[in-house]
């Protein structure tokens, strides 16, 4: 089989990892890097040695496809800058891979929906979150009706004061670079509960504060490297402890600007830090989700109540105490009927990103002829609505109204996809 010749666009943590070296490593029968894009010229070359390739550097999108022509473009860049990315990438004629999420606004949304359907090329979203054996193993089981009609959820997800905080060091920090976390970090959480429930979002309403970081903390420097505050700073972070950050981002912070220890009490921070959700489903499912970015805790529960019976999941991913390698689900039946009242059904935790549902995702992209039995493969319509739903919380938690997703973007509230919005019920 030919190898998709590919141009990766954006040499962070994610495109160096995961998008550059590890694909390589994993799948080189299947792809071929053809070209990094990357307007830091010394981060750039520093990537290119991590991943062990000696692909041609760009600074700009559009060289790079004139020249390479390749098969396919994998955009790792800031979020806000998606878009463009994208919609040059289809309209030279090539598919795309792209970083959740997809894009931060309806107006880009709308630009690449357009730009996908005009081409008639693929953009694939990596909601590598499907792929995880936990995931798929309850999507199974919802599936297959063990308890019944799903009537509500439950859903809190929990960062720890390392991962959380990273989001409030890093351009993440900023609303109109990430949409805020409803958006960058929650259309994980969001497209989950879409790809569940198999339905759409219908009407949302959200609360959400910024009541740890940014200017609520009690002192600020102009970053961790520079501040008067490091021993007294419980966020402080060493670069220099970390060889991986430290080659990526600070000797290239000299050409940019960019810091990757930015000051998480920069007063300037306008996202928020502690956010709860209430969303209503298509298929009048209700929801109560939350995200918290400070815990002594990272990892999730989550709780699907049927009209018979429950199935829920508390899954740690790091806790100041050991934990088994494995996920239990509960299954929980409000009428055994001969059945076990509580089942316990262990997932253990595979080697690699996300439990093993990183290298899943990619199989499921690079490999032919793979069967996708529980429609993991996610599009820019599950793009789409992950984002609407995080626009709708944040303009929600702005506003105190409730937000109807129908008038956020009506041209997807019936585009004749089974869970349009307008469809009856």
């Amino acid at each position: 089989m030919e190898k998709r010749r590919f141009a990766l666009i954006g040499t962070g943590n994610r495109g160096t990892t995961m998008w550059g070296k590890d694909l390589l490593a994993g799948w080189r029968e299947h792809v071929d890097l053809t070209a990094i894009v990357e307007k830091n010229s010394l981060r750039g070359e520093r990537a290119r040695n991590m991943i062990g390739s000696n692909a041609p550097l760009y600074d700009n999108i559009d060289s790079m496809l004139a020249e390479q022509k390749p098969d396919l473009a994998i955009v790792c860049t800031p979020d806000h800058t998606h878009d463009d990315i994208i919609v040059r990438a289809l309209e030279s004629g090539i598919d795309v891979i792209t970083e959740k999420p997809m894009t931060t606004s309806i107006e880009k949304i709308r630009r690449i929906l357009d730009a996908e359907k005009r081409t008639g090329r693929r953009v694939d979203v990596s909601f590598n979150y499907r792929y995880a054996p936990t995931a798929a193993r309850i999507k199974e089981l919802l599936n297959a009706g063990e308890i019944g009609r799903v009537t509500s959820v439950d859903f809190h997800w929990y960062l720890n004061t390392k991962h959380g905080a990273d989001y409030f060091r890093r351009w993440h920090a900023y609303t109109e670079n990430s949409g805020s976390l409803f958006v960058h970090k929650a259309t994980h959480h969001f497209d989950l509960l879409n790809w569940y429930l198999d339905s759409d979002p219908e009407s949302v309403t959200a609360f959400a504060d910024l009541q740890n970081y940014g200017r609520k903390g009690p002192f600020r420097g102009p970053r961790c490297k520079l501040c008067p505050h490091a021993q007294e700073c419980d966020y402080y972070l060493d670069l220099e402890a970390d060889p991986f950050l430290d080659q990526l981002y600070e000797d290239p912070s000299e050409i940019d600007g960019y810091f990757r220890d930015g000051c998480v009490f920069r007063e300037d921070i306008d996202i928020p830090d502690t956010m709860v959700v209430s969303i209503r489903y298509r298929n009048n499912v209700h929801v109560s989700y939350s995200l918290n970015t400070f815990q002594p805790i990272e990892g999730h529960h989550l709780a699907f109540n049927g009209t018979k019976g429950r199935i829920e999941i508390r899954q740690y991913e790091a806790q100041p105490w050991e934990e088994p390698k494995q996920d239990t689900i509960l299954l929980i039946r409000n009428f055994p009927n001969g059945r076990q009242a509580l089942e316990r059904i262990v997932v253990p935790h595979f080697t690699g990103g996300h439990y093993g549902g990183d290298d899943r995702m990619r199989n499921m992209i690079f490999k032919p002829d793979m069967e996708d039995r529980l429609a993991q493969r996610a599009g820019t319509r599950a793009g789409a609505m992950s984002v609407l739903c995080g626009i709708a919380a944040l303009t929600s938690s702005r506003t105190g109204e409730v937000v109807d997703i129908a008038e956020l973007m009506p041209e997807l509230a019936n585009d004749g996809s089974p869970n349009s919005l307008r469809t009856p019920r």
